[in-house]
């Protein structure tokens, strides 16, 4: 994936397809839809346990990533980065809840964040079992990133938006299937 262009118009086109040239079974894009919200909220979950002080205020590490990864998501497509926006700041409120209470009932919320992490994992390495093929992150790092994004255009292409989109990432991937074994 490292071929993405940032400032290229089609940015966002050649990220999905790239990525979903390792996702066209139907039953791996499902663990998918599981697997990767499970990591990413793990993941913030992490993330609120570590911080910095800015201006004399704490700041969890999980505002910074994910502010970054949002403005990330944002330089591909307004419209998609909005999506992840609206998709991972509420997320992210809610991990930083959670981290608060657990901490707060004097349990350890890495316990948490790395449950959910592993569960996430282990939904995508058996959708990747279906798949026949490896994780993209395998090859370029930056499918990590282009993972959840994948996941919220799959959402919209079933729910029938983003037709166009949909169009070009098929055009350049090839259509989805159930892998026969």
């Amino acid at each position: 994936m490292s071929s993405i262009v940032q400032d290229a118009p089609n940015a966002l086109v050649q990220a999905l397809a790239e990525y979903a040239g390792y996702h066209r079974e139907k039953r791996n894009i499902l663990t998918h839809f599981f697997g990767i919200p499970l990591i990413v909220f793990g993941v913030q979950v992490l993330l609120a346990h570590a911080g910095f002080v800015v201006a004399g205020m704490y700041v969890s590490a999980l505002w910074f990533v994910t502010a970054l990864a949002c403005l990330y998501y944002l330089r591909l497509e307004l419209a998609m980065g909005a999506v992840m926006a609206v998709w991972l700041l509420p997320m992210g409120y809610l991990a930083q809840m959670l981290s608060n209470a657990v901490q707060t009932a004097g349990h350890s919320g890495v316990v948490w964040g790395v449950g959910l992490f592993v569960m996430g994992w282990i939904l995508q390495f058996i959708g990747h079992y279906f798949e026949g093929k490896k994780p993209a992150f395998v090859d370029d790092l930056i499918g990590l990133a282009i993972g959840p994004l994948f996941v919220a255009a799959e959402l919209l292409f079933l729910c029938g938006l983003r037709r166009e989109l949909e169009a070009k990432v098929v055009a350049i991937a090839g259509p989805t299937h159930v892998r026969v074994f």
